[in-house]
This record gives structure tokens, C-alpha cells and sequence, in this order.
């Protein structure tokens, strides 16, 4: 049996150590990208981060498919990986990503012609339209190179590799970084082409780590297998993907659409305070990442010893894991409560957008353990194949809990009652999680 990266054999805490390490390199990059763009933007005025933090729901919801095809992808990978199958993982990554351009192509095509119905349906001005439509368009064009990038870079990250993926997007982050203040501000030989100048930086960086990764997989690791035209076999395949992929991406889905709906209830309470909750929605991605490094870490080692049979390794990693996140979340929260108005303030100069993101940073990660059970239990559920579980798990979090009570809380106390009902809801949901792991996804 192929180990190379011990996910069978090493010791359970060693192993995803090494794993999150290198994955969480590669979402602080990706991360990077965002936070990066919403710093230079900022700098262009308060229409223009409002504008941006009206983007990102959308462009959420696009990076959402691409990780609910992913988690299909790195599940059967893992479980073809670990019962030695190697030569059906190539063709079913092969399949897979026909399927996954195939679809976001049209997402994006779709997304193209609806720019000014759906942002001004979210609340978007005429002052903040233009700076969407100079965003979106190119971010559009370059949606299908993310994607598969995505996907591809999960495919690598399936075998125990996460070293390799985050290198790549390491690389693709440097080099936004470096072209955003040339491209936003035109400087030197550069055109200034500000909200645009943004998007176009960040689709070269895409497209220079899109051909790095299928390098990586085409040439060096062998991992995807170029075959003949077949219905029944892509049927069979798609079927495979379908089974996680459907309910993975409605789950990753659910929470960009809950945003877009509390962005457009802070729209109608302070338009202020949408450029301070887009802000602070990157800035929960960054206080978040190990929860994510770690998730995407667990997922191909319990789906690889599940594989292998070995179902008791795979429920003591779960549970090690979602011990190690709560204590390490809540901790990071304390100095949090001191840099709250500092860290605001590299946002925005305006005072009313500081304090009502200051108030964010002070309050939500307060919860931000148990929003980590939460992420670890929801994405090992579809390493067990138990995706509709996971779905279920946002479903209630969202639209039966987070939604109604940042509506009261809204309607009472304005936008403070408003962002306090996240919080509330995680560690609701943090609790139930923790429960329900300890005996749904018991060996």
C-alpha cells in the first residue's frame, strides 16, 4: 500500500501537523490575495471598499463551488488512494475537472450579464455600481482558472501533499501583492486602472498558478490520465463527485448567501457599516485559517484510513482535532479585545466605519471556537460520506438560527443587536457539533 506521507501509519498528531502546516501556507496566501486587495482599494475611498465588500458574497459564492467540488474530489481520491486504486483516481480527476470547467464557465457567463440587477438587489448605490462593474468583469473572466486551480490543488493536497499546493499559491500571491499598487494606482508605466486594475492583478496571478499545478499533476506526479471520450464512464464518475459535491457546495454556498442577506440588512441600517462588515469578513477568514488548514488537512486522512479500513484512527483524528481547535481559537481571541480599534483602523479612516468594525472584532471571535467545531465537524462528514449531515448542520445554522436572530437583533438594537446574533448562533451550533460528533461519527 502507498503511504508516502504516513496518513496509515504515523502517529495521528504528527501527521496532520505536518499536513495543516503546509495547507496553512497555502490558505494564508489565498486569503492574502483578498486582504491585499481590500487594503490598496481602500485607499480609493469609502464608495470604493463599500464596493468591494458588496463583491465578496459573490465572489464567495463562486470560490464556494469550487470547494464543494474539492471536497467530492479529496474524499473518493482519498478512498481510491487508500485502498490502492491508483489508476481509477487518475481517471476520476480527470472526469471531474471536464465537469468543473465546464460549469463555471457558465456560472461566470451568467454572472457577467447580472452585475447590476444582483448588486443593486443587495443594496449597492449608484455611487459604489461603477466600481463593482470595473471589478467584476474581469474577476468573472477569471473565474474558471480559480476554480480549477482550486480543484486541482485539492486533488494534490488528496495524497498528503500540501507542501506543493501551497508553494503555488505562495507564488501567486507575491505576485499580486507586487501588481495590485502598480495596476490600482498606475504607477511607474502603468496605466491607473484602480477597481480593475485589482482584478486584472489578480487573474494574472491565477493564470501563473493554474499552469504551475497542472504541471504538477499532468507531468511530475502522474496524477491525472488524459482518456478517450465515455459517456457511461463520465456518468459513473460525475455520479461519484455528485454524491459529495452536490450537498458540499450547497453547504459552502449557504454561507456567502447568508452574508449577502445580513450585508443587505446592514445596507438598510447604515451603509457605513457594510464597508465595515466586508472588512471584517476577511478579517475572520485570516483568524480562521488554522481552522481551515486543519480542515482540509483532516478531511484526506480520515478519508484515506477510512479507506483502509481503519475506522478508529480516523474518529480519535476528528476528535483530537476538534479539542485543539476550540482551545487554540479561544485564545487567540484575547489579545484581539486590546487591537480591536488599531486593526480597524488600517481599514478606513472614517470614524463610523472604525467603530462599527472595532465592535466586530471585539464580538465575534469570541465564538470563533466553537465556529471552528463546527467547520471540522460539517467537513469530515463528507469524508464519512455523510454530506447531507453536513448540510443539515449549516442549514439549521444559518436560516434557523443566525438568520432570524440578526433579524431581532436588527429590528431591537440596530446594527450592534445585528452582529451580536453571530456569535450567539456559533456557540449554540459549537455545542450541538461537539455532541454530535462524539456519536454520529463514531467507529
Amino acid at each position: 500500500m502507498n503511504d508516502r506521507h504516513g496518513l496509515l501509519t504515523q502517529p495521528i498528531g504528527r501527521v496532520l501537523l505536518k499536513m495543516s502546516l503546509g495547507n496553512l501556507i497555502g490558505i494564508l496566501t489565498i486569503l492574502g490575495f483578498s486582504l491585499v486587495d481590500t487594503f490598496f482599494i481602500s485607499q480609493l475611498g469609502t464608495h470604493a471598499l463599500a464596493a468591494i465588500s458588496f463583491t465578496f458574497p459573490i465572489t464567495l459564492i463562486v470560490s464556494s463551488i469550487g470547494i464543494g467540488i474539492g471536497a467530492g474530489i479529496s474524499t473518493n481520491l482519498g478512498r481510491l488512494i487508500g485502498s490502492n486504486n491508483q489508476p481509477q483516481a487518475r481517471l476520476f480527476l480527470h472526469d471531474t475537472l471536464l465537469i468543473t470547467c465546464a460549469l463555471i464557465c457558465a456560472v461566470s457567463l451568467l454572472g457577467s450579464l447580472t452585475i447590476t440587477p444582483l448588486f443593486t438587489l443587495l443594496g449597492a448605490t449608484p455611487a459604489s455600481l461603477s466600481y463593482i462593474q470595473d471589478y467584476m468583469l474581469p474577476w468573472y473572466l477569471g473565474a474558471p482558472l480559480l476554480v480549477v486551480l482550486m480543484v486541482g490543488n485539492q486533488a494534490l493536497r488528496s495524497t498528503g501533499d500540501t507542501r506543493s499546493p501551497a508553494m503555488i499559491m505562495s507564488l501567486a500571491a507575491i505576485i499580486n501583492l507586487i501588481l495590485d499598487p502598480l495596476l490600482i494606482f498606475g504607477l511607474g508605466p502603468f496605466p491607473r486602472l484602480e477597481m480593475q486594475g485589482a482584478a486584472i492583478a489578480t487573474l494574472i496571478a491565477w493564470l501563473v498558478a493554474f499552469l504551475l499545478s497542472g504541471y504538477l499533476l499532468i507531468i511530475k506526479k502522474r496524477m491525472l490520465q488524459f482518456a478517450r471520450v465515455d459517456f457511461k464512464r463520465y456518468q459513473k464518475n460525475w455520479k461519484k463527485l455528485a454524491h459529495i459535491a452536490q450537498p458540499a457546495t450547497l453547504m459552502n454556498l449557504l454561507n456567502p448567501i447568508a452574508n449577502a442577506l445580513v450585508m443587505a440588512m446592514l445596507a438598510r441600517q447604515d451603509h457605513l457599516a457594510v464597508a465595515a462588515f466586508g472588512a471584517g469578513i476577511r478579517l475572520e477568514s485570516l483568524m480562521l485559517i488554522v481552522v481551515m488548514a486543519l480542515s482540509s488537512s483532516l478531511v484526506p486522512f480520515i478519508a484515506q484510513n477510512l479507506g483502509a479500513g481503519q475506522n478508529a484512527r480516523a474518529h480519535h483524528a476528528l476528535m483530537l482535532s476538534l479539542k485543539f481547535i476550540f482551545i487554540f481559537q479561544s485564545l487567540l481571541y484575547l489579545p484581539l479585545i486590546l487591537l480591536a480599534t488599531p486593526v480597524a483602523m488600517l481599514f478606513s479612516q472614517d470614524p463610523q466605519v472604525v467603530t462599527w468594525l472595532s465592535f466586530y472584532i471585539q464580538t465575534l471571535p469570541s465564538a470563533y471556537g466553537f465556529l471552528g467545531i463546527i467547520i471540522l465537524v460539517a467537513t469530515s462528514l463528507n469524508a464519512y460520506h455523510r454530506p447531507m449531515s453536513s448540510l443539515v448542520i449549516n442549514v439549521c445554522r444559518l436560516f434557523f438560527l443566525m438568520l432570524p436572530l440578526a433579524a431581532l437583533g436588527s429590528y431591537l438594537y440596530g446594527v450592534e443587536g445585528l452582529l451580536l446574533a453571530l456569535p450567539i448562533t456559533n456557540a449554540l451550533m459549537g455545542i450541538a457539533c461537539y455532541i454530535l460528533a462524539t456519536k454520529i461519527c463514531e467507529p
